[in-house]
């Protein structure tokens, strides 16, 4: 379907590349405000906060307008930032203009096997996850890394819009593995895409939901949950690299970046303190979210 899509534009070499990029920058953005809008709304609207809800928050508190909606700027940068990589992996896999040693992206099923399709599933998804964390790890170790990653920790009561709120090196590094992958391994486009649009971005809008399961713990051993992701914007700086993974707690166990397990203020743990009651829930301010939909919001205006 991707390389298809390339059929369709005329011109070539940097003309072509760029009419590639703004189209996966345009389905990027329809992607993202919909998955994040929807969970976003859903979960922070006023009018759908509830006392079920709010009792799964990671942190009582609601973020104010001024906090999303520079998110939401943040975002959007990332997301220009994001997508260079992906349109020039489009753009090598399916013009033909390079030779075929550069890359061995392709598009198209019956070339391999189903089962080579699940194990390149599978290589791409551990092999992204680790790359997350080796990544994400060295802006918390690194003082040059530190310095662009802060950025994202001033979300440090996130919501859904946070996930790819980065400065534009942050995000520029994190897509390279959609060219790297290609270049290594064959692999069709289109199950690389998926991959990373639904299994990570959709997974990231869940990691900064802000909301915990009742059918997953915080307290299990394999998987991060939305609190693990709470806990490193919470309480991550430098040389502080708690939970930087994504999907799997491995990486964080074998380097030692796991917060203290007695120190816990998941929202099972505030709960089980009798910090959830009824009573508190009311006294929680939500903002009335309806101002990002005007124009003094943006403007930087006091709300």
């Amino acid at each position: 379907m991707l390389c298809e899509l390339v059929s369709y534009f005329d011109g070539t070499g940097p003309f072509r590349l760029l009419q590639i990029w703004l189209v996966v920058t345009s389905a990027a953005l329809v992607f993202i405000m919909f998955s994040s809008g929807l969970v976003f709304y859903w979960l922070y609207w006023p009018s759908n906060v509830t006392y079920e809800k709010w009792r799964c928050k990671s942190n009582p508190a609601y973020p104010s307008v001024e906090k999303v909606r520079d998110e939401i700027v943040q975002m959007l940068k990332g997301l220009c930032c994001s997508t260079i990589f992906p349109s020039l992996s489009i753009y090598l896999s399916a013009t033909g203009s390079t030779s075929p040693s550069l890359t061995q992206g392709f598009c198209g099923w019956w070339d391999f096997s189903l089962g080579y399709h699940l194990f390149s599933l599978f290589v791409v998804w551990i092999g992204s996850d680790f790359y997350e964390f080796a990544y994400h790890r060295l802006g918390h170790v690194s003082f040059p890394f530190w310095k662009h990653h802060k950025h994202h920790h001033v979300f440090y009561n996130p919501s859904p819009f946070a996930v790819i709120a980065d400065e534009w090196i942050d995000q520029f590094v994190r897509s390279l593995p959609v060219l790297l992958i290609p270049v290594l391994m064959p692999v069709n486009l289109d199950l690389l895409f998926v991959t990373y649009a639904v299994c990570f971005y959709f997974y990231g809008v869940y990691l900064h939901s802000g909301h915990e399961l009742d059918c997953l713990s915080a307290h299990n051993k394999y998987i991060n949950t939305s609190f693990q992701h709470y806990c490193h914007h919470a309480k991550s700086l430098m040389n502080k690299p708690y939970h930087c993974g994504f999907f799997i707690k491995l990486w964080d166990n074998l380097f030692s970046c796991v917060y203290p397990e007695d120190k816990c203020f998941c929202a099972e743990c505030s709960r089980s303190k009798g910090e959830r009651s009824f009573e508190a829930y009311e006294k929680v301010h939500v903002p009335d979210y309806s101002l990002l939909f005007e124009a003094k919001t943006w403007l930087g205006k006091s709300v």
